[in-house]
Parts: C-alpha cells; structure tokens; sequence
C-alpha cells in the first residue's frame, strides 16, 4: 500500500525557516514525480514545487522562488522541502504527492490533477 508521512511542520515567525520531510512505504520512490502542495483555509490547493523522478527537473511556484528548496533522497525514500523566509502567506497546510513518471508524452509535470498518491499533510504556520 502506497503511504507518504510528511512531518516538520510548526509555527515559525515571519523570516523564519523549517524543513518539511515526506516519507514513502510501499512503493520504490525513484520511479514517482513528486510534488509539494499547500492548502491555506479558504483556498484552493496550490502546486508549491516539483521534482521529477530522475531530479533532473526542477519547478517552484514564483511565490516560493528563491526561498524554497525541494530536494530527494531515493535512497532514503524520502523527499524534502527546505523552507526559508517565510511569511504569513505561506500557512497553509503542506502536502506530498507523488505520480508514476512517464514518458516523453507525459502530462506537464506542475499539473497537479495528475498525482494520484497523496499524504495526510502538515501544518505550517507563519504568525508572530
């Protein structure tokens, strides 16, 4: 049975820094595209950053450039964001997902409707 844990989330200040850890069971993580998402209340889910299986490929949204990171250890199967600067737009709920990597062909990889794995989230809160 596919399963991500994500964890490190918390409340920070604004300027702040925390590092989210995603942990996969059941499934060999170097053949899945991986994304990170967050969901603040009120709003609707937004893709943050995306790694393709091989780490060859790498997106962020522009409101995370510059100050998030998103890192793989398939050795360890797991898959990281590093986040720095934060601000209180960025409290939200963090989620991993993860789609089987395809081919040439394969849908573009920020888009999210095609993530079928999902964990249960953490909560990141950016607040004074």
């Amino acid at each position: 049975q596919l399963q991500f844990v994500e964890s490190g989330g918390g409340l920070v200040q604004p300027g702040g820094s925390l590092r989210l850890s995603c942990a996969a069971s059941g499934f060999v993580l170097d053949s899945y595209d991986i994304s990170w998402a967050r969901q603040a209340p009120g709003m609707e889910r937004e893709g943050v950053s995306w790694i393709n299986a091989r780490g060859t490929i790498i997106k962020y949204v522009d409101s995370v450039k510059g100050r998030f990171t998103i890192s793989r250890d398939n050795a360890e199967n797991t898959v990281y964001l590093e986040m720095s600067g934060l601000k209180p737009e960025d409290t939200a709920v963090y989620y991993c997902a993860a789609r089987r990597r395809g081919g040439s062909d394969a849908p573009p990889l920020t888009d999210l409707t095609t993530y079928a794995y999902w964990g249960r989230g953490t909560q990141v809160t950016v607040s004074t």
